[in-house]
């Protein structure tokens, strides 16, 4: 099975962004198809502020909580100890090789998942054999070249070229967005529901804390030393293009918005309650 590529690693102008995504600003697509007691796989999990939050909309219904970085783990665990959550477990897990039963969970989640793998139509067979008859697997991810803004900061154009070439270049898919209709497709899913809905940054409070995020990612992050050491910018050509976020992000008239397609996809046949998978406490499958 291939390998999970994450480009941008944990560094803390990382986590800011991951930290603020919520249910409604991140999954509303999906909220709908939630109630006490189903049992949701969430892959990806990253810090875990989503997490928390789906697994508040389920609960008692168990949520396991997976990600491929182990390290990040201990942080998911503190946010749900931090809400009083007591039904959800975490795990190291690879999407491309869920260590679960068929036929596990009622909904399996992704987030922002499916762009940094090699393989994204066979992690969505993944999520549907070991999603339930009846049940979801609903998945959102940006598409990088479907970013706009406003005004015409040049930097921020040689920006989204580099992140697009840098992601290519690991084998990822940085305009996953727009993909994942004819991914589900191709893995088998044949009721689907397309979608997208935006995230968009516009007040000077909205501006300074993306454009500030974005301008350390690209100088501080792995993905920073991804496309030095790859050959595909030099450290002071990263220092120009934060500097062009820090410039756009100063602008009184200065718009952002990232567009996130939505798919969720149905497995056929009839629900049928039982138990999800024990995991180990610490984090073992």
């Amino acid at each position: 099975m291939p390998e999970a590529v994450y480009i941008h690693g944990h560094h803390e102008s990382v986590l800011r962004s991951h930290r603020w995504r919520t249910a409604e600003n991140s999954a509303a697509y999906l909220l709908p198809e939630l109630r006490p007691g189903l049992a949701l796989l969430d892959i990806g999990c990253g810090p875990g502020t989503l997490t928390a939050d789906l697994a508040g909309r389920v609960a008692p219904g168990p949520v396991t909580a997976v990600d491929h970085a182990a390290g990040i783990l201990p942080a998911a665990r503190a946010e749900a100890a931090a809400r009083g959550l007591t039904n959800v477990r975490f795990a190291t897990a690879d999407a491309h090789a869920l260590d679960f039963p068929d036929d596990s969970f009622d909904v399996v989640h992704a987030h922002q998942v499916l762009q940094h793998l090699a393989d994204p139509v066979g992690a969505l067979r993944e999520m549907r054999r070991v999603c339930r008859p009846g049940g979801v697997v609903a998945v959102r991810d940006a598409d990088y070249a479907a970013m706009t803004w406003y005004p015409e900061v040049p930097g921020l154009v040689e920006w989204q070229r580099l992140y697009r070439r840098v992601a290519r270049a690991g084998g990822a898919e940085p305009d996953a967005g727009r993909r994942l209709a004819a991914w589900a497709a191709r893995a088998g899913f044949e009721d689907v529901t397309a979608t997208a809905t935006a995230w968009c940054f516009t007040t000077p409070e909205e501006r300074a804390w993306w454009s500030e995020l974005w301008a350390e990612r690209t100088t501080a992050s792995d993905y920073a030393e991804l496309a030095v050491a790859g050959g595909h910018a030099t450290p002071d050509g990263l220092a120009r293009i934060a500097e062009a976020w820090r410039d756009w992000g100063a602008r009184a008239d200065g718009w952002f918005a990232v567009l996130n397609p939505e798919a969720l996809c149905r497995v056929p046949g009839e629900s049928a309650d039982g138990p999800a998978p024990e995991v180990d406490a610490e984090g073992g499958q």
